[in-house]
């Protein structure tokens, strides 16, 4: 197959030169949406880590194709984002001839991989055609209050005079100037995806996605049902919110924590004295550091704001403390901490001396001193007069108690946050927002839209680019037609990834993003594929985004992917495939030495497609010479007659083949398929019926061989847009399959003893006696019924065999895989291994004789079992 490359050139050329694989929106025809997730172009090129992604899609699309789906597959690209902008710094080049020239290169890639995709839908968040609708929703969300500015905490980079992502802080130092970062307060604006909590956790129970993402997203949400405690700070008229779950604990409450960031530690360093609360303010900003970019903190510190806050069930007051363990993301940004019945709070009230109060009790009595927290359920002890109460049911009998003196209330809390979507970047989507000194903030009208990103700006890596282009900046305002300036915060790209999807659905619309009958038409994604480390950034928002614009009228379903499936990571020597470790297999290495079917064909097939694979040179080689075996399958003598078993193997590898793809186990279709390639080129001469069958059935993985062979065998392109074969159960012979069943495991056996007896130059094979095949048959026909030995031994021939009929039939019952199903007989397994003994010989390089277990004379030949004869070697 020394022509693969122009082999598969040509096939390539034709579909584009076709357009085979463009689809038009056909409401009367069954859709089929398949989707990856779009790629960053980032002008490196590809490896076979990303090939494998994007072979998996690939695979779903044509076979979808083929079972006459109208399929919907389409390619684009996450264009925005930080590192173009990096590389404008670093290499004095425009963002946006890196993007372009990075795209121009991944594209030439992705085709020379020959995927189906519909490259009349290409999209690029970077062009103005696609950001200006980024605008537009923008602006729908805002005017239905889903968008929203408000002051947050940001990373400024003293040195740079730059806002920094958190990304851009490394073990909170600037990634460029290695500064201390600080944190200072921005106005930003938000997504309010937090009105969505509530849905974005029910729905997850209609979607056909893996568990653990499902899990991963419940988590980020975080929904907690419990109690707000108000909690009133001494000598003062301010209060403490606190959000709880346990409030049957509120008793053994000695002390409240307060996050780095909760606003009570202004009003701490108001009452204090200078020193103490520069202290407070030092630490806070240490501890807040910590936090935001997940830096180890070993030990669970703290320091007394000098505040109290008065518990308002013992009515005792209690210190506050600012505390690096407490989230000021999740509740209420405060804790009431109860040591006694919290690992976490028992460590801090032992670190610096506060009590621990037992206030739940297995035994029903208090067991102070305490060695340790005791976190489960009990009965309240020294609790007033909830004592003697079990804590399950105190939790509603405290909360109304309090409820009735407003100092509780049944509520719901979130971990979940409103998206912070401004950047202060220049390679992003410009936000629309104009600032007047008269009218305020102004929304770009949408008759403006797209406001473009300019041209003449800095790279210099200080401060937000475009704040150096005075003709973007400068402006009027829409409404009084003042002098005003624009907004030069740019959309976090996430934004862009949000609704990506309807956008393919109608990608030349100028009017508005997409037309809602088309997306409602094609919508939600049938297949959506992907790596699992997007589950709880991209997949949240591109859920919200779903449902904010069901709820404006412009969708009518409320998931975008129905069925999610994250692909696995391929490794070599040991770690993840990358650039930056230097391990990775080009492209173009595997297209010079295998061609690119080959490396395909492999990466399905070497293991289930959401494990992780280790790359084997010598497994794709084998691979390599599976492919060449199908290209040859053309040069053979063909007939249009086809035998009993070749039929049957056909159906069964098309049955086979089918059952695995609906199940998404590609691995198991690809090798069934190269089974029964391996089969048909063992033939003399090859139905050409059969022979169709396995190019259709190879199409999805290996489609520039599958159409090579399609048009030798004298057909018509394309293979890739025939229909996928039928099955045809009653062609199918089970015995053909236990034939060859029969043969592999001949072979093992031989094998395997072959490395016990190294020097020989004679195989014996003994089959088992008849009365062995009958007694298999037998237990097969009763099944794992519990007298199954008492049945059998109602025959006289298995009596005569006690001790091997028993064993036989415990081991059945262990295990019924133990025996075959399919049995065939004494006699075909004669007749088999005599077809094969001119095979074996020269296999093994031996002569080879064969005999009945009843007509042997070795000692030996009672470990002949039905479908595993004996093996002598001498």
């Amino acid at each position: 197959m020394s022509d693969f490359q122009e082999i598969e050139r040509k096939w390539q050329q034709r579909w584009e030169d076709a357009e085979a694989f463009t689809v038009e929106t056909d409401t009367s025809a069954t859709k089929f949406y398949n989707l990856e997730m779009f790629p960053y172009p980032s002008g490196y090129g590809l490896h076979m880590g990303h090939i494998r992604n994007y072979a998996i899609g690939d695979a779903i699309a044509r076979y979808k194709r083929l079972q006459g789906y109208n399929v919907l597959y389409p390619m684009g690209w996450d264009a925005f984002g930080l590192p173009a902008e990096n590389a404008a710094i670093k290499h004095d080049i425009y963002p946006a001839e890196h993007t372009y020239n990075a795209i121009a290169q991944l594209k030439s890639s992705m085709e020379r991989i020959g995927l189906s995709y519909d490259w009349s839908r290409e999209i690029a968040t970077c062009d103005p055609a696609y950001y200006k609708w980024n605008q537009w929703l923008f602006l729908q969300l805002y005017k239905n209050g889903l968008i929203y500015r408000d002051t947050a905490t940001i990373n400024w980079c003293p040195s740079c005079h730059t806002v920094l992502a958190n990304e851009q802080v490394e073990q909170g130092q600037c990634w460029r100037c290695d500064s201390e970062i600080e944190m200072q307060k921005l106005e930003q604006w938000f997504v309010k995806t937090t009105a969505y909590a509530d849905e974005l956790v029910d729905d997850l129970e209609h979607i056909d996605w893996p568990e653990r993402i499902k899990a991963m997203q419940r988590n980020w949400i975080g929904r907690s049902e419990g109690t707000v405690v108000i909690f009133p700070i001494v000598d003062t008229a301010a209060q403490l919110d606190v959000f709880t779950t346990r409030i049957d604990t509120i008793f053994g409450c000695t002390y409240v924590a307060i996050a780095p960031d909760h606003p009570l530690i202004e009003t701490a360093q108001e009452q204090t004295d200078k020193q103490t609360a520069q202290k407070i303010r030092q630490f806070a900003e240490t501890a807040l550091k910590e936090q935001r970019f997940e830096k180890e903190t070993t030990d669970k510190q703290g320091m007394f704001t000098g505040l109290y806050a008065r518990n308002p069930a013992t009515q005792e007051a209690i210190p506050i403390y600012v505390a690096n363990f407490v989230l000021g993301t999740y509740g209420s940004g405060a804790i009431m901490a109860v040591p006694a019945h919290d690992e976490r709070d028992f460590a801090f009230a032992t670190a610096y001396d506060l009590p621990i109060r037992q206030v739940i009790s297995q035994e029903g009595e208090s067991q102070e001193p305490l060695q340790e927290s005791y976190t489960g359920y009990g009965t309240l002890v020294q609790s007033g007069q909830f004592s003697g109460q079990e804590s399950v049911t105190a939790i509603d009998t405290i909360t109304d108690w309090l409820a009735e003196q407003n100092l509780a209330y049944h509520s719901v809390q979130y971990k979940l946050k409103d998206w912070l979507i401004s950047r202060q970047r220049y390679w992003g989507t410009p936000i629309p927002a104009i600032y007047c000194d008269r009218c305020g903030i102004v929304l770009v009208p949408e008759e403006q839209l797209p406001v473009e990103l300019p041209d003449d700006v800095s790279f210099t890596g200080e401060g937000n680019p475009l704040e150096t282009s005075e003709t973007f900046i400068k402006t009027t305002c829409p409404h009084c037609g003042q002098s005003a300036q624009r907004e030069t915060d740019t959309m976090d790209t996430f934004f862009d990834s949000s609704w990506y999807f309807l956008r393919y659905c109608d990608p030349h619309n100028t009017q508005q993003p997409f037309d809602t009958d088309i997306s409602n038409h094609w919508l939600p994604v049938d297949q959506y594929i992907g790596g699992a480390e997007h589950a709880v950034m991209h997949l949240l928002y591109a859920r919200f985004f779903t449902k904010a614009l069901r709820d404006l009228g412009y969708l009518s379903f409320s998931e975008p992917f129905q069925r999610l499936f994250n692909q696995g990571v391929v490794h070599k020597d040991g770690v993840s495939m990358s650039k930056s470790k230097g391990n990775v297999i080009s492209q173009e290495h595997i297209e010079e030495q295998f061609g690119i079917d080959t490396g395909r064909l492999y990466l399905v097939s070497v293991a289930s497609p959401e494990k992780d694979i280790e790359w084997d040179d010598s497994d794709i080689k084998g691979t390599y010479r599976s492919l060449k075996k199908l290209y040859s399958l053309a040069d053979k003598p063909t007939t249009h007659q086809n035998d009993d078993k070749t039929l049957s193997k056909q159906h069964k590898a098309i049955a086979d083949v089918t059952e695995y793809m609906e199940q998404f186990q590609l691995n198991k279709a690809v090798n069934t398929v190269l089974s029964f390639v391996d089969y048909l080129y063992n033939l003399e001469t090859v139905p050409l019926p059969a022979a169709e069958a396995a190019a259709l059935l190879a199409n999805p993985f290996a489609p520039h061989a599958s159409e090579e062979l399609w048009e030798k065998l004298g057909n018509t392109p394309f293979a890739s847009l025939q229909q996928w074969p039928s099955c045809l159960s009653e062609y199918i012979d089970p015995t053909y399959e236990a034939e060859d069943l029969f043969i592999e495991t001949v072979y093992r056996d031989i094998r395997e003893v072959s490395k016990l007896v190294q020097k020989y130059s004679h195989i014996k094979i003994i089959v088992a006696a008849e009365w062995r095949h009958a007694l298999y048959r037998q237990i097969v026909s009763i099944g794992r019924q519990d007298d199954l030995i008492q049945q059998l031994m109602a025959h006289e021939q298995f009596r005569q065999h006690h001790d091997f009929t028993v064993k036989a039939a415990q081991r059945y019952q262990d295990n019924p895989g133990a025996i075959p199903t399919t049995l065939i007989g004494q006699k075909r397994e004669q007749q088999v291994l005599e077809r094969e003994k001119a095979r074996i010989a020269d296999t093994f390089g031996a002569t080879v004789s064969l005999c009945k277990e009843e007509d042997a004379e070795s000692k030996k030949k009672e470990r002949a079992e039905p479908m595993k004869p004996a093996i002598v070697l001498r």
